[in-house]
């Protein structure tokens, strides 16, 4: 069955909301095995944020969860596919970056340091990214994305949010896989 993106978006949001747990990259995995989630594709720009923002939550972040997923929906919606090959910024690290701000209510116009950390947490998970180079792939950009957020939470702010073991199931469906080059392959973390 095909989705629109507006599908896509409305199940990734109920996902999100039904979400346990403080670790994001278990929470993105169990909405990328479904259906509804292709292999790269611009719905990743809002289902990054959402696990982050879930795991958040479920780490006893003090958010209005619904609130703050319709919040990152309206951001991601303005972000096109193949950013990271046309614009130089991949869209997990942008859907982090974006979850953060809705986190803190940042804005262009903030003045503290919030404003700052977004910029930090966004420059630390492309440089990750750019060491391991292309071609795309949304579903290692997204566990390194989350990763990385996570670790910052906990760094920044002393939010417990957690990460375990990851290992991508999905290589077998990407034709672009980079294999052994990614550092969640089956063989890489074996």
């Amino acid at each position: 069955m095909a989705y629109t993106l507006t599908e896509k978006y409305d199940r990734i949001r109920a996902a999100a909301l039904a979400a346990a747990g403080a670790d994001p990259v278990r929470i993105v995995q169990t909405v990328m095995a479904r259906e509804f989630i292709g292999m790269h594709g611009p719905e990743h720009h809002f289902l990054d944020g959402a696990a982050f923002l879930a795991a958040y939550k479920n780490a006893g972040g003090g958010i209005d969860l619904p609130a703050a997923l319709d919040a990152l929906a309206e951001r991601t919606r303005a972000m096109p596919g193949a950013m990271c090959g046309l614009w130089g910024v991949c869209g997990a690290a942008a859907s982090v970056g974006a979850a953060l701000s809705v986190i803190h209510g940042t804005s262009p116009l903030s003045t503290d340091e919030y404003y700052k950390d977004n910029m930090e947490l966004t420059s630390r998970i492309l440089a990750r990214m750019s060491s391991i180079g292309g071609a795309r792939c949304c579903k290692r950009n997204a566990f390194l994305a989350l990763s990385i957020g996570a670790a910052f939470m906990r760094e920044k702010y002393g939010v417990p949010m957690q990460t375990g073991r990851i290992e991508c199931t999905f290589s077998a469906q990407n034709r672009q896989c980079l294999g052994t080059k990614c550092p969640f392959h089956a063989e890489t973390v074996s």
